[in-house]
């Protein structure tokens, strides 16, 4: 039944036309963002989603510049911790130099001095964007290192922390320490000495008569090349007889080295002194030092005085512990540099997996959008032909009513 009323025909091609020129429209869009899903209303679950990950990337990149940061930071006091070991074995050469008698060691020991205040320069300089590893002004720093979003939401941060090392030289206070000891430096606070084998003898007499020992000072006794230590107690510092526990406590350390053939000999009726027998076949050097509580890594460097021979022998111990201080500062940081790169590199791929992934949610696939449009175009103009003939149908009716 034909109708002037009622255009069925027309109606269809109408919301033909129409559907094919919405889909259209929305590939244009495509093509024209880049994007299958470019806001809320072409996807809202996959937009949320894409939102959060592009959130997270930025995060990351803002964490991959505080590892970068921490990075620059770490090299400076690395290089510091370098330089300090090329001046300290510097300084260990001009010791071995002052070992000979027929040497002057006053010159040697102007030499160490400069050498000392080149350290105290390279330590208070080593800084990056005024944080400092090297001066003993930090314990530790913190570097941001990751961005950890849990299951339900919650985003946490993770850091690397970085372990600071005192290669400082301040805070040294001479008290005499060594007192009477075999070898002892003017200042009492070194003391050195050989033993011979087989028959070598010597003596360190632990004397707190004017040392006014505080908790935290530190004992260290070097003997072929082990380091014996002890810290001083506050229970120590509280007794009547410091010198005695100290002593004790020394000894305690020193025997446990289990170095062949050395006994160390205590004496309660001659308090605070140990009596050193080799009877070893190997020769032995002893160096004594005293290291003040909350001074720096390096502040022994003030107590070495090779202007005397027996200075000179205790030096020559000494500057091992010291060079062996600013050794492990520069394994410590080479580490924290090798956990911090390896860090960041993995930051960048992580970033990178999660831009691709956002892609694979939202971007466009151009060759099929394409294809679509081409499609669409040749949908859109049959649609047109098809409402235009369905517009005409009408029209044929008047026929019917011709003479």
């Amino acid at each position: 039944m034909s109708s002037i009323l009622t255009n069925t025909s027309s109606m269809v091609a109408l919301q033909t036309l129409q559907s094919v020129n919405m889909d259209l429209n929305k590939t244009q869009d495509e093509i024209s963002t880049g994007k299958s899903v470019a806001s809320a209303k072409d996807n809202a679950a996959i937009w949320a989603i894409s939102k959060v990950m592009e959130a997270d990337v930025q995060g990351f990149k803002g964490i991959s510049d505080s590892l970068s940061l921490g990075q620059s930071t770490v090299a400076v006091a690395s290089q510091a911790a370098s330089s300090v070991t090329d001046l300290l074995t510097q300084i260990k050469g001009k010791i071995v130099s002052a070992q000979q008698d027929n040497v002057d060691r006053s010159k040697i020991q102007t030499d160490i001095s400069t050498l000392v205040s080149q350290i105290k320069t390279v330590v208070g300089s080593a800084q990056f964007n005024g944080l400092n590893l090297v001066d003993g002004s930090h314990t530790s720093a913190d570097v941001l290192a990751s961005l950890d979003r849990q299951s339900n939401g919650t985003v946490t941060t993770s850091s690397i922390t970085i372990n600071a090392q005192d290669l400082s030289t301040g805070a040294y206070a001479a008290k005499n320490v060594f007192g009477t000891s075999t070898g002892v430096s003017a200042n009492g606070d070194t003391a050195g000495f050989q033993l011979d084998n087989g028959t070598g003898t010597g003596t360190i007499d632990i004397d707190d008569s004017g040392a006014n020992f505080a908790a935290g000072d530190k004992v260290n006794v070097t003997l072929g090349g082990k380091t014996a230590s002890y810290t001083v107690s506050a229970a120590d510092v509280a007794s009547t007889t410091p010198s005695d526990l100290v002593a004790v406590g020394l000894k305690n350390a020193i025997d446990k080295l289990g170095i062949s053939g050395l006994t160390v000999d205590y004496d309660s009726g001659t308090p605070g002194t140990l009596a050193f027998t080799n009877a070893g076949t190997n020769d032995l050097t002893v160096s004594a030092q005293f290291k003040n509580a909350g001074s720096g890594g390096l502040s022994a460097l003030s107590s070495i005085d090779v202007s005397t021979a027996s200075g000179a022998q205790a030096a020559l111990g000494n500057i091992e512990t010291l060079i062996q201080t600013s050794i492990d500062a520069g394994a410590e940081f080479g580490s924290a540099q090798s956990r911090i790169n390896t860090q960041n590199t993995f930051v960048g791929k992580l970033s990178d997996a999660l831009t691709s992934g956002i892609g694979s949610l939202v971007d466009a696939n151009m060759e099929e959008a394409s294809a679509r449009l081409q499609a669409l175009q040749v949908q859109q103009q049959l649609g047109i032909q098809s409402l235009s003939i369905a517009n005409k149908a009408p029209q044929n009716i008047l026929s019917l009513f011709r003479g």
